[in-house]
């Protein structure tokens, strides 16, 4: 996997615009891996609820958790209309791409919630074939690259209502039109990525890497290709500002909504490690910190390994996005991150087919977590 400093790859070089049948497989893995979800989904509400037959929630309601609710609010109220009896305040932290999607699609999805599930349906289908293609450009089965993004422990969150299947999307199919040198469509797709997620930031930092230290390009209208991300982030914290009147709106949400500061990394890590071991707390939050700690591990190994392989722009993307995670007032959505960091899965894959047996490793270990959280989540527990 690692980076020609030259010129592109035969697979670089022509784009492919036609379903190939690793696409076929990518998205077959895709489609199982939901139908499994779902009947996990199901199962656990009859089997586990501990409720009445005429009590067991509805498969929607079983999805309307967390987070799902404040996109689902920021939809169809915008960032200051919500009713004034609405508790959550904070919600200028939730970037606007996730919620404009979700209300096009209420427009023929008359459930918010299964519009959310709808929306992280065909945006995870469109990024599976992106990672597969990715994949395959670094020599690593593109079927398993998905396998190991859907068997991820958090890949509940890919079924949700949230924004990481959206953002995959966007992320995925930009960085591969930047390794085929489509610098214009890569600029573009990156820019709707940072239109929902902080994360876009950090691609598109990764994405200049890419054109400059890996492509060795100089060409001026490329170079402006590349300020479209950081112009979308612009313009999103100025609508803040024209919104609030607070220029730092965007980091206040985040300290009044989630109590996220930039700190030390050593005191991070102290204060998660606390919440960690405090026994007074629940259950599930303890073991929520447990596994923020282990995916920031994972993160620093990442990184490590990038590196190593010279692979400049993808390493500067995870660096700074765990940089940014480890630095926060306590460890936080980590896990629910990882699914955002291909090249883990690239690299999972590739190690995989090379040595089999740690593709068990990983399917024996992931997969039983991945099907406890999504119990977990819609039981209404808190996952990450």
């Amino acid at each position: 996997m690692t980076e020609p400093a030259g010129g592109r790859t035969a697979g670089e070089r022509s784009p492919r615009r036609r379903l190939t049948p690793d696409d076929v497989a990518c998205l077959a893995v895709w489609g199982a891996s939901r139908v499994a979800v779902a009947v996990l989904a199901v199962g656990g509400a009859w089997l586990l609820s501990g409720a009445r037959a005429g009590q067991v929630e509805g498969f929607l309601q079983r999805w309307d958790r967390w987070d799902v609710g404040l996109f689902r609010k920021v939809a169809e109220h915008g960032y200051t209309g919500y009713p004034s009896d609405y508790p959550d305040r904070g919600v200028e932290a939730f970037f606007p791409g996730a919620p404009l999607v979700l209300r096009l699609v209420h427009v023929v999805v008359p459930s918010w919630t299964a519009a959310g599930l709808l929306v992280s349906l065909v945006a995870g289908a469109g990024a599976s074939v992106a990672l597969g293609r990715l994949a395959r450009l670094d020599g690593a089965p593109p079927a398993r690259a998905v396998t190991c993004l859907v068997l991820s422990p958090y890949a509940v969150f890919l079924f949700a209502g949230y924004s990481e299947a959206l953002f995959l999307l966007l992320a995925l199919w930009g960085w591969l039109c930047a390794r085929q040198d489509r610098w214009g469509a890569a600029g573009l797709l990156v820019a709707a990525a940072s239109t929902v997620r902080i994360s876009g930031l950090f691609l598109a930092c990764g994405l200049v890497v890419h054109h400059l230290v890996v492509r060795r390009r100089r060409d001026g209208r490329e170079a402006v290709a590349l300020l479209a991300p950081f112009l979308a982030v612009a313009g999103y914290f100025g609508y803040l500002w024209a919104l609030t009147g607070d220029p730092l709106r965007w980091f206040a949400a985040q300290e009044t909504g989630w109590d996220r500061r930039t700190t030390p990394p050593w005191q991070a890590l102290a204060t998660t490690l606390s919440a960690a071991r405090d026994p007074s707390q629940p259950a599930e939050h303890a073991w929520s910190f447990t596994a923020e700690i282990a995916a920031v591990a994972v993160g620093l190994v990442l990184v490590g390994v990038l590196l190593h392989r010279r692979r400049w722009g993808e390493a500067t993307y995870v660096g700074l996005s765990v940089g940014a995670l480890a630095t926060s007032t306590s460890y936080l959505s980590v896990g629910r991150a990882t699914l955002l960091w291909w090249p883990l899965f690239v690299l999972l894959a590739l190690a995989g087919a090379r040595r089999p047996w740690l593709h068990t490793a990983y399917v024996a270990v992931s997969a039983p977590l991945m099907a406890l959280l999504v119990l977990a989540f819609t039981s209404g527990r808190w996952v990450g």
